[in-house]
C-alpha cells in the first residue's frame, strides 16, 4: 500500500476482507502470506477504478476592495472554488475559497504583487479531493510508474 497502483502514491487506507483460506504448517510461512497479500493487491486494485486525490485548502483572503478583481481572477486560474465574499466594518473584502494546495505555491508573492503589499491571506488544510482526469493522467504518465505482478 505504500506504493500505490496509480503513479506509485500510497493508498491511505483500504479494507480487506479475506472469505476463505487455508493453512499448512509446512508450506505456509509469513513470507507466504505477504507475497499473496501483496499480489492479491496489485491484481485487484486496479479494478476498483483507484483516483488521485490532492489536498485542499480553505483560504481566506482580507483585501481592499480595489483588487477584488485580480484576486478573484487569480483564485480562478488556480483551480480555486470561490466559496463567499464578505466585506468588513472598515471597507474590506474577505475571500474564501477552497484550492488544491498543488497551486498554491509561491501564492503569497503574488498575492503580494497582484494587492501591492496591502492583501494578507491564511491557508489551512480542508480536506482531499478527486484530481481532474485531465490532471491525472499527466500525473501518472510523468511518473513512468508502472504496476507489474513481479512486484
Amino acid at each position: 500500500m505504500l506504493n500505490g497502483v496509480l503513479a506509485g502514491y500510497e493508498v491511505p487506507s483500504l479494507k480487506v476482507e479475506v472469505i476463505d483460506g487455508s493453512y499448512h504448517p509446512v508450506d505456509s510461512d509469513q513470507l507466504s502470506f505477504e507475497l499473496a497479500a501483496r499480489m492479491a493487491f496489485r491484481h485487484a486494485c486496479p479494478k476498483c477504478h483507484p483516483v488521485l486525490l490532492e489536498p485542499i485548502m480553505s483560504l481566506e483572503v482580507v483585501t481592499p476592495e480595489d483588487y477584488m478583481g485580480d484576486i478573484v481572477g487569480d483564485l480562478n486560474r488556480r483551480r480555486g472554488q470561490i466559496v463567499a465574499m464578505d466585506s468588513t466594518a472598515n471597507g474590506a473584502r474577505i475571500v474564501k475559497a477552497y484550492v488544491p494546495l498543488s497551486e498554491q505555491f509561491g501564492y503569497v508573492t503574488v498575492l503580494r504583487t497582484l494587492s501591492s503589499g496591502r492583501a494578507t491571506s491564511t491557508m489551512t488544510f480542508d480536506h482531499y479531493a478527486e484530481v481532474p482526469a485531465s490532471l491525472a493522467k499527466d500525473i501518472i504518465e510523468k511518473s513512468g510508474y508502472r504496476v507489474s505482478d513481479d512486484e
